[in-house]
Protein backbone atom coordinates (compact mmCIF):
# COMPACT_ATOMS: atom_id res chain seq x y z
CA UNK A 1 0.00 0.00 0.00
CA UNK A 2 3.27 2.61 0.69
CA UNK A 3 4.11 2.17 -2.99
CA UNK A 4 -0.02 2.91 -4.19
CA UNK A 5 0.09 5.77 -1.53
CA UNK A 6 3.13 7.14 -3.12
CA UNK A 7 1.84 6.49 -6.61
CA UNK A 8 -1.52 8.23 -5.76
CA UNK A 9 0.25 11.61 -5.03
CA UNK A 10 2.77 11.37 -8.01
CA UNK A 11 1.53 14.07 -9.93
CA UNK A 12 2.54 12.41 -13.38
CA UNK A 13 1.67 9.37 -12.05
CA UNK A 14 -1.71 10.70 -11.21
CA UNK A 15 -2.13 11.90 -14.86
CA UNK A 16 -0.99 8.57 -16.88
CA UNK A 17 -3.61 6.93 -14.44
CA UNK A 18 -6.49 8.95 -14.84
CA UNK A 19 -5.54 9.54 -18.77
CA UNK A 20 -5.71 5.56 -19.09
CA UNK A 21 -9.01 5.05 -17.23
CA UNK A 22 -10.64 7.71 -18.94
CA UNK A 23 -9.46 6.08 -22.21
CA UNK A 24 -10.30 2.83 -21.03
CA UNK A 25 -13.84 3.87 -20.13
CA UNK A 26 -14.69 5.49 -23.75
CA UNK A 27 -13.53 2.29 -25.59
CA UNK A 28 -15.08 -0.20 -23.22
CA UNK A 29 -18.60 1.75 -23.73
CA UNK A 30 -18.12 3.52 -26.77
CA UNK A 31 -21.43 2.60 -28.51
CA UNK A 32 -23.61 3.32 -25.06
CA UNK A 33 -21.65 6.99 -24.97
CA UNK A 34 -21.80 7.77 -28.38
CA UNK A 35 -25.68 7.15 -28.56
CA UNK A 36 -26.19 9.17 -25.39
CA UNK A 37 -24.22 12.28 -26.43
CA UNK A 38 -25.89 12.25 -30.11
CA UNK A 39 -29.13 11.29 -29.62
CA UNK A 40 -29.85 12.63 -26.35
CA UNK A 41 -27.63 15.24 -26.44
CA UNK A 42 -25.71 14.51 -23.22
CA UNK A 43 -22.09 15.64 -22.65
CA UNK A 44 -19.11 13.76 -21.12
CA UNK A 45 -19.93 15.26 -17.68
CA UNK A 46 -23.16 13.88 -17.12
CA UNK A 47 -22.37 10.01 -18.45
CA UNK A 48 -21.15 8.93 -14.51
CA UNK A 49 -22.96 5.98 -15.29
CA UNK A 50 -20.09 4.88 -18.50
CA UNK A 51 -17.57 7.90 -17.34
CA UNK A 52 -15.36 7.89 -13.86
CA UNK A 53 -15.73 11.38 -13.09
CA UNK A 54 -13.19 12.10 -10.97
CA UNK A 55 -10.79 11.18 -13.84
CA UNK A 56 -11.99 14.51 -15.14
CA UNK A 57 -11.83 16.38 -12.14
CA UNK A 58 -8.34 15.37 -11.73
CA UNK A 59 -6.86 15.88 -14.77
CA UNK A 60 -8.73 19.39 -15.11
CA UNK A 61 -6.68 20.14 -11.73
CA UNK A 62 -3.49 19.30 -13.27
CA UNK A 63 -4.55 21.45 -15.93
CA UNK A 64 -5.82 18.84 -18.59
CA UNK A 65 -8.79 19.71 -19.83
CA UNK A 66 -10.16 17.01 -22.55
CA UNK A 67 -14.07 17.94 -22.77
CA UNK A 68 -14.70 20.03 -26.28
CA UNK A 69 -17.40 21.43 -27.87
CA UNK A 70 -18.97 19.29 -31.14
CA UNK A 71 -16.11 16.83 -30.74
CA UNK A 72 -16.55 13.30 -31.87
CA UNK A 73 -16.31 10.45 -29.48
CA UNK A 74 -13.30 9.05 -31.56
CA UNK A 75 -11.15 12.24 -31.16
CA UNK A 76 -11.81 12.49 -27.47
CA UNK A 77 -9.55 8.74 -27.70
CA UNK A 78 -7.19 10.53 -29.80
CA UNK A 79 -6.40 13.50 -27.64
CA UNK A 80 -6.20 11.15 -24.88
CA UNK A 81 -3.90 9.53 -26.71
CA UNK A 82 -1.49 12.52 -27.96
CA UNK A 83 -1.47 13.35 -23.73
CA UNK A 84 -0.22 9.74 -22.46
CA UNK A 85 2.68 10.22 -25.35
CA UNK A 86 3.34 13.64 -24.40
CA UNK A 87 3.33 13.18 -20.73
CA UNK A 88 4.53 9.17 -20.03
CA UNK A 89 7.98 9.82 -20.44
CA UNK A 90 7.90 12.26 -17.23
CA UNK A 91 7.39 8.83 -15.22
CA UNK A 92 10.65 7.11 -16.68
CA UNK A 93 11.78 7.85 -12.96
CA UNK A 94 9.35 5.82 -11.46
CA UNK A 95 10.61 2.53 -12.91
CA UNK A 96 14.09 1.11 -12.24
CA UNK A 97 17.19 1.38 -14.95
CA UNK A 98 17.58 -2.22 -15.19
CA UNK A 99 14.42 -2.25 -17.08
CA UNK A 100 13.98 -1.62 -20.60
CA UNK A 101 12.22 1.85 -20.72
CA UNK A 102 10.79 1.58 -24.08
CA UNK A 103 9.59 -2.10 -23.77
CA UNK A 104 7.50 -0.08 -20.46
CA UNK A 105 6.33 2.96 -22.62
CA UNK A 106 5.07 0.82 -25.58
CA UNK A 107 2.48 -0.79 -23.02
CA UNK A 108 0.90 3.09 -22.71
CA UNK A 109 1.17 3.95 -26.35
CA UNK A 110 -1.90 2.93 -28.62
CA UNK A 111 -0.72 1.97 -31.75
CA UNK A 112 -1.22 4.37 -35.07
CA UNK A 113 -3.74 5.99 -32.22
CA UNK A 114 -3.37 9.55 -33.07
CA UNK A 115 -5.42 8.78 -35.94
CA UNK A 116 -9.07 7.55 -35.93
CA UNK A 117 -8.32 4.64 -37.71
CA UNK A 118 -5.96 3.10 -35.67
CA UNK A 119 -8.28 3.83 -32.51
CA UNK A 120 -10.74 1.84 -34.23
CA UNK A 121 -7.98 -0.88 -34.75
CA UNK A 122 -7.36 -0.92 -31.48
CA UNK A 123 -11.09 -0.61 -30.02
CA UNK A 124 -11.68 -3.54 -32.24
CA UNK A 125 -8.81 -5.91 -30.91
CA UNK A 126 -9.59 -4.71 -27.23
CA UNK A 127 -13.19 -6.23 -28.06
CA UNK A 128 -11.97 -9.63 -29.43
CA UNK A 129 -9.58 -9.82 -26.14
CA UNK A 130 -11.17 -8.32 -23.82
CA UNK A 131 -11.39 -11.11 -21.26
CA UNK A 132 -7.62 -11.37 -21.86
CA UNK A 133 -6.81 -7.77 -20.59
CA UNK A 134 -5.82 -7.61 -17.09
CA UNK A 135 -8.77 -6.35 -15.35
CA UNK A 136 -10.21 -5.38 -18.51
CA UNK A 137 -7.93 -2.39 -19.02
CA UNK A 138 -6.92 -1.30 -22.30
CA UNK A 139 -3.32 -1.65 -22.75
CA UNK A 140 -1.22 -2.11 -25.80
CA UNK A 141 -0.31 -5.74 -25.47
CA UNK A 142 0.17 -8.78 -27.47
CA UNK A 143 -1.85 -12.00 -26.44
CA UNK A 144 -1.34 -15.27 -26.53
CA UNK A 145 -3.11 -18.13 -25.31
CA UNK A 146 -0.57 -19.85 -23.11
CA UNK A 147 0.44 -16.33 -21.39
CA UNK A 148 -2.79 -16.59 -18.58
CA UNK A 149 -2.40 -14.03 -16.29
CA UNK A 150 0.51 -11.87 -17.21
CA UNK A 151 0.61 -9.88 -13.74
CA UNK A 152 0.87 -13.60 -12.19
CA UNK A 153 3.84 -12.36 -11.15
CA UNK A 154 7.17 -10.01 -11.36
CA UNK A 155 9.36 -12.69 -13.17
CA UNK A 156 6.52 -13.73 -15.48
CA UNK A 157 5.43 -10.10 -16.37
CA UNK A 158 8.97 -8.98 -17.24
CA UNK A 159 9.79 -12.22 -19.21
CA UNK A 160 6.39 -11.74 -21.33
CA UNK A 161 7.62 -7.81 -21.94
CA UNK A 162 10.71 -8.22 -23.33
CA UNK A 163 9.16 -11.40 -25.21
CA UNK A 164 6.74 -9.56 -26.91
CA UNK A 165 10.13 -7.31 -28.25
CA UNK A 166 11.90 -9.98 -29.47
CA UNK A 167 14.27 -9.59 -26.94
CA UNK A 168 14.47 -12.15 -23.56
CA UNK A 169 14.88 -11.00 -19.64
CA UNK A 170 17.53 -12.88 -17.93
CA UNK A 171 18.38 -10.85 -15.37
CA UNK A 172 16.14 -13.24 -12.49
CA UNK A 173 17.82 -11.62 -9.45
CA UNK A 174 16.01 -8.26 -9.81
CA UNK A 175 12.64 -9.32 -9.81
CA UNK A 176 10.41 -12.02 -8.05
CA UNK A 177 8.77 -15.36 -8.94
CA UNK A 178 6.44 -14.94 -6.00
CA UNK A 179 2.96 -14.55 -6.42
CA UNK A 180 0.76 -13.21 -3.81
CA UNK A 181 -0.90 -16.85 -2.13
CA UNK A 182 3.29 -17.42 -1.21
CA UNK A 183 3.28 -14.61 0.53
CA UNK A 184 -0.50 -15.01 1.76
CA UNK A 185 0.36 -18.58 3.25
CA UNK A 186 3.66 -17.34 4.93
CA UNK A 187 1.79 -14.37 6.31
CA UNK A 188 -1.20 -17.21 7.48
CA UNK A 189 1.72 -19.54 8.95
CA UNK A 190 3.54 -16.46 11.41
CA UNK A 191 0.22 -15.33 12.41
CA UNK A 192 -1.09 -18.61 13.55
CA UNK A 193 2.40 -18.89 15.48
CA UNK A 194 2.64 -18.57 19.21
CA UNK A 195 6.70 -18.75 18.80
CA UNK A 196 8.82 -19.30 15.94
CA UNK A 197 12.28 -20.37 14.92
CA UNK A 198 13.97 -20.42 11.66
CA UNK A 199 15.98 -23.35 11.23
CA UNK A 200 18.77 -23.20 8.31
CA UNK A 201 21.07 -25.71 6.76
CA UNK A 202 23.85 -22.86 6.00
CA UNK A 203 25.18 -26.03 3.88
CA UNK A 204 22.24 -25.86 1.44
CA UNK A 205 20.83 -22.58 1.46
CA UNK A 206 21.94 -19.61 -0.34
CA UNK A 207 22.63 -16.80 2.42
CA UNK A 208 20.98 -14.08 -0.14
CA UNK A 209 18.42 -15.35 -0.91
CA UNK A 210 17.17 -15.77 2.63
CA UNK A 211 18.37 -12.21 3.28
CA UNK A 212 15.96 -11.42 0.51
CA UNK A 213 13.24 -13.29 2.03
CA UNK A 214 13.19 -11.86 5.15
CA UNK A 215 13.54 -8.72 3.62
CA UNK A 216 10.24 -9.50 2.11
CA UNK A 217 8.41 -9.81 4.81
CA UNK A 218 6.72 -7.36 6.86
CA UNK A 219 8.01 -5.66 9.85
CA UNK A 220 5.23 -6.97 12.41
CA UNK A 221 5.88 -10.60 10.48
CA UNK A 222 9.84 -10.64 11.08
CA UNK A 223 8.58 -9.48 14.77
CA UNK A 224 6.96 -13.03 15.39
CA UNK A 225 10.57 -14.99 14.56
CA UNK A 226 11.88 -15.37 17.85
CA UNK A 227 15.41 -16.17 16.33
CA UNK A 228 17.09 -17.17 13.42
CA UNK A 229 19.26 -20.77 14.21
CA UNK A 230 21.98 -21.13 11.22
CA UNK A 231 23.98 -24.78 11.77
CA UNK A 232 26.79 -24.11 9.71
CA UNK A 233 29.35 -26.12 8.42
CA UNK A 234 33.22 -24.82 9.17
CA UNK A 235 33.70 -24.85 5.03
CA UNK A 236 30.11 -22.93 4.25
CA UNK A 237 30.25 -19.27 3.21
CA UNK A 238 31.36 -16.86 5.35
CA UNK A 239 28.29 -14.56 4.09
CA UNK A 240 26.48 -16.29 7.17
CA UNK A 241 28.50 -14.64 9.25
CA UNK A 242 27.53 -11.19 8.26
CA UNK A 243 23.99 -11.72 7.87
CA UNK A 244 23.66 -10.68 11.35
CA UNK A 245 24.04 -6.96 9.97
CA UNK A 246 21.25 -6.98 7.36
CA UNK A 247 18.56 -8.23 10.09
CA UNK A 248 17.09 -7.05 13.53
CA UNK A 249 15.60 -10.76 14.13
CA UNK A 250 18.46 -12.56 16.45
CA UNK A 251 20.63 -15.21 15.32
CA UNK A 252 22.25 -17.79 17.25
CA UNK A 253 24.96 -19.41 14.91
CA UNK A 254 26.12 -23.12 15.54
CA UNK A 255 29.26 -23.90 13.97
CA UNK A 256 29.36 -27.72 13.37
CA UNK A 257 32.67 -29.50 13.72
CA UNK A 258 33.80 -31.84 11.58
CA UNK A 259 34.74 -35.75 12.86
CA UNK A 260 35.78 -37.09 9.80
CA UNK A 261 36.80 -34.21 6.92
CA UNK A 262 34.25 -36.13 4.18
CA UNK A 263 31.10 -36.16 6.50
CA UNK A 264 29.24 -33.28 7.46
CA UNK A 265 27.35 -33.49 10.95
CA UNK A 266 24.63 -30.13 9.91
CA UNK A 267 21.69 -32.02 9.51
CA UNK A 268 22.13 -34.08 12.49
CA UNK A 269 22.99 -31.05 14.94
CA UNK A 270 19.95 -29.05 13.20
CA UNK A 271 17.51 -32.06 14.04
CA UNK A 272 18.54 -32.12 17.64
CA UNK A 273 18.85 -28.31 17.74
CA UNK A 274 14.91 -28.26 16.52
CA UNK A 275 13.75 -31.05 19.04
CA UNK A 276 15.33 -29.02 22.01
CA UNK A 277 13.51 -26.23 20.95
CA UNK A 278 10.33 -27.61 20.82
CA UNK A 279 10.52 -29.23 24.28
CA UNK A 280 12.91 -27.45 25.96
CA UNK A 281 11.80 -23.59 25.07
CA UNK A 282 8.68 -24.11 24.15
CA UNK A 283 8.86 -23.30 20.39
CA UNK A 284 5.54 -24.41 18.79
CA UNK A 285 6.45 -23.57 14.87
CA UNK A 286 9.43 -23.58 12.80
CA UNK A 287 10.45 -22.84 9.13
CA UNK A 288 12.90 -25.27 7.91
CA UNK A 289 15.91 -23.41 5.54
CA UNK A 290 16.61 -26.76 3.50
CA UNK A 291 16.42 -28.58 0.39
CA UNK A 292 17.73 -31.67 1.71
CA UNK A 293 14.98 -34.53 2.19
CA UNK A 294 17.02 -36.19 4.97
CA UNK A 295 14.74 -33.43 7.08
CA UNK A 296 11.98 -35.13 6.17
CA UNK A 297 12.18 -37.94 9.19
CA UNK A 298 12.30 -34.74 11.53
CA UNK A 299 9.10 -33.63 10.08
CA UNK A 300 7.51 -36.67 10.41
CA UNK A 301 8.86 -37.78 13.83
CA UNK A 302 8.18 -34.48 15.27
CA UNK A 303 4.50 -34.27 13.98
CA UNK A 304 3.15 -32.07 16.76
CA UNK A 305 5.31 -29.10 15.59
CA UNK A 306 4.10 -26.83 12.88
CA UNK A 307 6.26 -26.74 9.66
CA UNK A 308 6.73 -24.26 7.15
CA UNK A 309 9.75 -25.26 4.46
CA UNK A 310 11.60 -23.07 2.13
CA UNK A 311 13.62 -24.73 -0.49
CA UNK A 312 15.76 -24.01 -3.72
CA UNK A 313 15.08 -24.73 -7.16
CA UNK A 314 17.79 -26.81 -8.00
CA UNK A 315 18.38 -28.28 -4.64
CA UNK A 316 15.20 -30.04 -3.75
CA UNK A 317 13.90 -33.53 -4.84
CA UNK A 318 10.46 -34.36 -6.40
CA UNK A 319 10.12 -37.04 -3.55
CA UNK A 320 10.40 -34.58 -0.94
CA UNK A 321 8.19 -31.73 -2.77
CA UNK A 322 5.47 -34.65 -2.73
CA UNK A 323 5.85 -35.93 0.40
CA UNK A 324 5.29 -32.30 1.78
CA UNK A 325 2.13 -31.57 -0.67
CA UNK A 326 0.40 -35.01 1.00
CA UNK A 327 1.08 -34.16 4.30
CA UNK A 328 -0.36 -30.58 3.77
CA UNK A 329 3.09 -28.93 4.44
CA UNK A 330 3.22 -25.47 2.83
CA UNK A 331 6.56 -24.88 1.04
CA UNK A 332 7.90 -22.15 -0.91
CA UNK A 333 11.09 -21.37 -3.06
CA UNK A 334 13.66 -18.82 -1.63
CA UNK A 335 15.48 -18.09 -4.78
CA UNK A 336 12.17 -17.12 -6.18
CA UNK A 337 11.91 -13.98 -4.00
CA UNK A 338 13.50 -10.45 -5.10
CA UNK A 339 17.41 -11.09 -4.51
CA UNK A 340 18.18 -7.64 -5.43
CA UNK A 341 17.30 -6.88 -1.50
CA UNK A 342 20.33 -9.11 -0.89
CA UNK A 343 23.34 -6.88 -2.32
CA UNK A 344 23.95 -5.15 0.70
CA UNK A 345 24.75 -8.38 2.27
CA UNK A 346 26.82 -9.66 -0.82
CA UNK A 347 28.83 -6.33 -0.80
CA UNK A 348 29.60 -6.95 3.53
CA UNK A 349 30.26 -10.42 2.92
CA UNK A 350 32.89 -9.59 0.09
CA UNK A 351 34.69 -6.83 2.01
CA UNK A 352 34.81 -9.20 4.84
CA UNK A 353 36.16 -12.26 3.00
CA UNK A 354 38.73 -9.52 1.33
CA UNK A 355 40.30 -8.13 4.65
CA UNK A 356 40.49 -11.49 6.02
CA UNK A 357 42.29 -12.57 2.66
CA UNK A 358 44.54 -9.62 3.24
CA UNK A 359 45.33 -10.26 6.39
CA UNK A 360 46.47 -14.04 5.81
CA UNK A 361 48.86 -12.56 2.85
CA UNK A 362 50.24 -9.41 4.31
CA UNK A 363 51.81 -9.54 7.24
CA UNK A 364 53.67 -5.84 7.52
CA UNK A 365 54.47 -3.55 10.03
CA UNK A 366 55.70 -0.37 9.03
CA UNK A 367 57.50 0.71 12.24
CA UNK A 368 59.28 -2.55 11.92
CA UNK A 369 60.08 -1.62 8.50
CA UNK A 370 61.26 1.88 9.34
CA UNK A 371 63.77 0.80 11.87
CA UNK A 372 65.33 -2.23 9.57
CA UNK A 373 65.70 1.12 7.48
CA UNK A 374 67.55 2.98 9.33
CA UNK A 375 69.81 -0.11 10.61
CA UNK A 376 70.29 -1.27 7.18
CA UNK A 377 71.40 2.45 5.80
CA UNK A 378 73.30 4.10 9.08
CA UNK A 379 70.88 7.01 7.88
CA UNK A 380 71.07 9.31 11.46
CA UNK A 381 68.11 11.28 11.53
CA UNK A 382 66.16 13.49 13.91
CA UNK A 383 63.00 12.81 15.19
CA UNK A 384 61.38 15.73 13.50
CA UNK A 385 62.88 14.18 9.68
CA UNK A 386 61.82 10.65 10.57
CA UNK A 387 58.32 12.24 11.59
CA UNK A 388 58.36 14.19 7.62
CA UNK A 389 59.78 10.86 5.83
CA UNK A 390 56.98 8.62 7.62
CA UNK A 391 54.01 11.52 6.52
CA UNK A 392 55.35 11.87 3.03
CA UNK A 393 56.74 8.37 2.27
CA UNK A 394 54.92 5.76 4.14
CA UNK A 395 51.40 7.16 5.08
CA UNK A 396 51.18 7.48 1.30
CA UNK A 397 51.98 3.76 0.21
CA UNK A 398 49.02 1.92 -1.90
CA UNK A 399 48.65 -0.49 -4.26
CA UNK A 400 49.29 -1.23 -7.45
CA UNK A 401 47.82 -3.86 -9.78
CA UNK A 402 48.98 -5.12 -12.99
CA UNK A 403 46.84 -6.46 -15.78
CA UNK A 404 47.62 -10.25 -14.72
CA UNK A 405 46.36 -9.37 -11.21
CA UNK A 406 49.70 -9.23 -9.35
CA UNK A 407 49.76 -6.79 -6.63
CA UNK A 408 52.30 -4.43 -5.87
CA UNK A 409 53.02 -1.40 -3.21
CA UNK A 410 53.67 1.89 -4.66
CA UNK A 411 55.61 4.61 -3.16
CA UNK A 412 54.33 8.15 -3.62
CA UNK A 413 55.73 11.27 -3.27
CA UNK A 414 59.72 10.77 -5.01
Amino acid sequence: MEIYDKLKYNKNACIIRNLCMLRTAIIRNFKKINHEMYHNFRLLTSLDEYIPMSCLTELSACGIHILKKNARLAQYIVDINKNISDRINNCKNLFPLWLDWNYVRDIFIMPNGLKEDGTKAASDLYYAEKGNYPYQVYLNWVFFPSDGNILFNDKKFTSLLYKWHEDEFTDFNRVSNVDHSVKTNIFRFLEESQNTVIAVDCENSDPYDLCATLNNLEDELRDKISKIMLFDDVHTSTAWQVLAEHTEIPIERIEVKRLKDDKSLVDTHLTVGVCREFYANHVDSFVLVASDSDYWSLISTLPEARYLVMVEHEKCSEKLKEALDENGIFYCYIDDFYSGMGKDIKLTALLTEMKRYLAAHIDLNVNQMMDEMYRSTRAVMSETEKHQFYEKYIKSLSLAIDNDGMVSIQIKGK
